[in-house]
């Protein structure tokens, strides 16, 4: 018998709720109500059905363009690159290479040429696209044999590796980036196509509507962007300028600029302009190396803050000269400095040393930006500076007695090269002319230099020109080039001192489509062998050298040593009782 339990009217309702939650969660599973889990898998699946979709809006032509030019992006080009440096021109590369695909489709389309056939077209697709990873394989493989053949020739530790996987996925997220950029730019061309489509017709709307967001572009990049970021940039390197600027301390020798007694108030000058002035040679130093007294050498330096205008600064500079009696020194240097204002010690040191501190030099500050920085955005900076130096120099010193006044020389480093040689017009000096002048590293706009380079003799290579018969110009570099056979000095000398692995020289816009003269049989000493030109490439490959040119030893690259700097100066200026055991001497003390 089995005896069952009747609930009791008072447990009646718990019993129906129980009821109906079996019944509610028994509804709940046969629904399958979605957990974390699935929610998960669901998010899986649209991310999966995004990269999709995403992956399928790429051109295939655009993707094996891009992979074929990051590949030669990983050849070598002037100097050694890290993996950072190269992941970032590679990233560009592949950007560059699949805009040049997309570019070439719808060149095709817009010619209305026809499609190839499907079956051959997709057999082909596999091909192609298994030699580019073969080539892109290759090519990330021989990355570190290519960057070691550069090292090598600048005495520079080898690497181990290139990075490949780092370097990669720079460029990858970097190319992406700017792929995405492109794409709103492409929409924002078809958007003002449609509305262009109404009076004129489609292929016409397209062209101009691809010219009118190009010039968009320009007209918002150079009036908004680049201006404001170089006023920003500017503001950051002035402040950072003040910061490190500590602990130089304020000299007192009177004669001295930015002293008690000078024009020139000690906390307008910038950290390099301070450097210059307290960090020379000693009167001490100086005697003992000439073994007879010398002089304590005169340095003049305004900074940007000591006045508002570069004609100002040139006058306050001219003022402070005659206030130390700088006139009355032997030898009279204007120098420009380079973008952030410094001057090389192994060039002004080198002057001193050779006249027993007999000299002064004179500058004034332009910019706090590096000089490759300055030379994209502003290069005009210095040629404005370096003009109304000379200006106001010069025009005092044509007005002293010719028997009882002090040489007169040019120098300028970088982009000091480019004010310089741009501060004067020959034709306007030819009653009184300067001595000379010692340029080293001239940015491939500089105006003398690149016409010395283009006129050069026959036979001589780029990297080491010679300017008809060498008595007005003559080139060196880490070698000592400036004797010349059978060749005579004239009354006024010039100087330029270049080394073939110097991107700052030898980068030019012509890259972009034509191989440059310095890469020809007879190349310079310290470039690989192994660099070759290639269009486009090679232009971004020198591009992103630019800001890596000073990364490299002393005499490679943009860094220049004073052995070259003292060749240049005996050459130029003639220093009195000089000789040949004294030029070895003082190399071995500059280079310590």
């Amino acid at each position: 018998m089995v005896v069952t339990e009747i609930p009791s009217p008072e447990n009646h309702h718990f019993v129906a709720s129980k009821v109906v939650n079996t019944q509610t969660l028994d509804l709940d599973h046969a629904m399958k109500l979605p957990t974390w889990s699935s929610k998960n898998e669901s998010l899986k699946l649209k991310i999966m059905d995004w990269l999709k979709r995403y992956w399928a809006s790429f051109s295939y032509v655009g993707l094996l363009l891009a992979v074929l030019i990051f590949s030669a992006s990983l050849s070598p080009s002037l100097v050694p690159r890290n993996y950072t440096v190269q992941g970032a021109l590679s990233g560009v590369a592949l950007a560059v290479g699949y805009g040049l695909g997309i570019f070439s489709v719808w060149v095709w389309n817009y010619l209305e040429l026809p499609e190839p056939v499907h079956s051959y077209w997709r057999l082909a697709e596999r091909g192609l696209a298994l030699g580019a990873a073969l080539v892109a394989c290759l090519f990330l493989w021989r990355a570190s044999i290519w960057q070691n053949s550069i090292r090598e020739l600048m005495e520079m530790e080898p690497v181990t590796s290139a990075h490949p996987w780092r370097v990669g996925a720079i460029a990858v997220c970097l190319a992406l980036i700017l792929v995405t950029g492109a794409r709103g730019l492409a929409w924002k061309c078809r958007l003002i196509a449609r509305k262009l489509n109404t009076f004129v017709p489609r292929r016409v709307s397209y062209v101009l509507s691809f010219i009118f967001a190009a010039l968009l572009l320009v007209s918002i990049t150079n009036g908004i962007l680049i201006k404001n970021a170089l006023r920003l940039a500017d503001e950051a390197f002035e402040q950072l300028d003040a910061l490190v600027d500590e602990g130089i301390e304020q000299p007192t020798n009177p004669t001295a600029s930015g002293s008690a007694g000078s024009l020139i108030s000690w906390e307008s000058i910038g950290r390099n302009g301070k450097d210059f002035i307290v960090n020379g040679p000693s009167r001490a130093q100086l005697s003992q190396f000439a073994g007879r007294e010398a002089q304590q050498p005169l340095r003049v330096y305004v900074g940007l803050l000591s006045r508002e205008t570069a004609d100002e600064r040139a006058k306050l500079a001219l003022e402070e000269l005659k206030r130390i009696g700088a006139f009355d020194r032997a030898v009279l240097v204007v120098a420009t400095p380079t973008g952030t204002g410094w001057l090389d010690p192994s060039a002004v040191d080198a002057l001193e040393y050779l006249h027993a501190g007999d000299t002064v030099i004179v500058s004034i500050q332009y910019s706090y930006l590096p000089s490759w920085l300055t030379l994209w955005v502003d290069p005009d900076r210095s040629r404005v500076a370096a003009r109304a130096l000379f200006n106001e120099i010069y025009g005092y010193w044509v007005t002293l007695p010719r028997h009882n006044r002090p040489r007169f020389y040019l120098h300028g480093l970088s982009l000091g090269a480019l004010g310089s040689d741009s501060s004067t017009e020959l034709f306007l000096i030819l009653d009184d002319l300067i001595h000379g002048a010692v340029w080293s590293g001239p940015p491939f706009p500089s105006r003398v230099w690149s016409a010395v380079t283009r006129g050069r003799e026959p036979g001589s290579p780029a990297w080491l020109p010679r300017v008809r018969d060498g008595s007005f110009i003559r080139f060196t570099g880490r070698e000592n080039g400036l004797a010349l056979p059978d060749a005579r000095w004239g009354p006024m000398r010039i100087v330029y001192i270049q080394h073939a692995s110097d991107p700052m020289t030898f980068f030019s816009p012509d890259i972009l489509f034509n191989r440059p003269d310095w890469l020809s049989s007879n190349r310079g000493p310290d470039v690989s062998s192994y660099v070759q030109w290639y269009p486009i490439i090679s232009f971004l490959q020198i591009a992103f050298d630019l800001p890596m040119a000073t990364s490299v030893p002393l005499g490679y690259g943009h860094n220049f040593g004073p052995a070259s700097y003292i060749d240049a100066w005996i050459a130029v200026t003639q220093p009195e009782g000089w000789t040949n055991n004294d030029t070895e001497r003082l190399k071995r003390a500059l280079s310590n």
